[in-house]
């Protein structure tokens, strides 16, 4: 909630309720912030959702529907479909009418990608994600792979594009990729390899309305559903990456100041 404004400000008065990403300095019970970085919260949304939905709900966001506009009819492989993008993204590319692949680690993280809207679930703990793909696809690829695990996933994402799919990698849990020779882009299919952050797709704050205003639009409609697993209080910081560290989670953890 905007306690103050400076004098200069015209874009929110003090009361209004706000969310931003993407700024140092939030782990904090006040926060000094650029007026024209904040987007307006809608009065359905709680604190709660806004918080979580604002990093993880604009990257899901960005990467269907600009990065690779996901179509209806196209299918995309959704690497760690459980954790806090990957269920945002598997919601959002159902609701486009995207056929969804989606891998995780174990069978209750199986069972919330299918609920987020995955039609199929490959457990990579117990069959390779190469081969299962290329079955569930025929043998054609898939359109798009969305990676958010990097290097030990990343060259059989590759193997399972279909001629000119796109490789987005917006993320390393695993590690960074290592370089690799593009000239195994075409042999593989000439493919596209795009490495997107989140601060270029809402460079301007004409975009960064647009984007926040879709996805808290999309919780207000109903068609986002946010799993927030756990909630911190913020002296315990700590705790909440090693759990995270730990990969005890899924969805979306909150520090409560």
């Amino acid at each position: 909630m905007v306690i103050a404004v400076g004098a200069d400000v015209r874009l929110f008065k003090v009361g209004d309720r706000v969310a931003w990403a993407g700024f140092l300095g939030s782990y904090a019970e006040y926060a000094a912030l650029p007026a024209d970085r904040l987007v307006p919260v809608p009065r359905s949304v709680t604190d709660e959702q806004a918080a979580a939905a604002m990093l993880q709900g604009m990257t899901a966001h960005y990467l269907s529907h600009d990065t690779y506009p996901l179509k209806k009819g196209e299918t995309a492989l959704v690497h760690a479909a459980a954790g806090g993008v990957g269920l945002l993204l598997a919601q959002m590319a159902h609701h486009i009418g995207a056929r969804v692949i989606a891998t995780v680690s174990t069978d209750e993280k199986a069972k919330l990608a299918r609920a987020a809207g995955a039609d199929e679930v490959i457990l990579y703990t117990q069959a390779d994600f190469e081969a299962e793909t290329k079955r569930l696809t025929g043998g054609k690829g898939v359109d798009v792979v969305y990676d958010s695990v990097g290097k030990t996933t990343f060259e059989k994402g590759l193997n399972v594009l279909r001629p000119r799919g796109m490789m987005v990698l917006f993320g390393g849990s695993s590690g960074p990729v290592p370089p690799f020779d593009l000239i195994a882009l075409s042999q593989k299919g000439s493919l596209y390899v795009t490495r997107p952050t989140l601060g270029h797709y809402i460079a301007t704050r004409e975009e960064l309305v647009a984007r926040s205003s879709a996805v808290l639009g999309m919780i207000v409609t109903g068609k986002l559903q946010l799993r927030i697993e756990y909630t911190y209080p913020l002296t315990e910081a700590q705790r909440a990456h090693r759990d995270l560290e730990g990969r005890k989670t899924t969805g979306k953890l909150l520090l409560i100041p």
